[in-house]
């Protein structure tokens, strides 16, 4: 396995313990373990985007400028279902 794969597993991986936070957060009983689960989430938030930022400047993670008239479809598509 090389480095590449590496850093793309570990960055799936992490994207899925910040869905389980969200969720812990959502589903929990009391202020404090909701306040928990916000921070543990914060805290995997930031270490995906470390992981995200270390893959984009290596190249291994490409992202595409949306163009304007894509950004206005999207925009026009949820404003009418409001």
């Amino acid at each position: 396995m090389d480095d590449r794969n590496l850093m793309q597993d570990i960055l799936l991986l992490e994207k899925g313990v910040c869905d389980l936070y969200m969720h812990g957060a959502i589903e929990s009983s009391t202020q404090s373990i909701n306040q928990t689960f916000k921070t543990a989430l914060n805290d995997s938030l930031c270490m995906q985007d470390d992981i995200y930022k270390k893959m984009e400047s290596k190249g291994w993670y490409q992202t595409e400028q949306a163009g304007q008239d894509k950004i206005d479809t999207l925009k026009q598509k949820f404003s009418n279902m409001q």
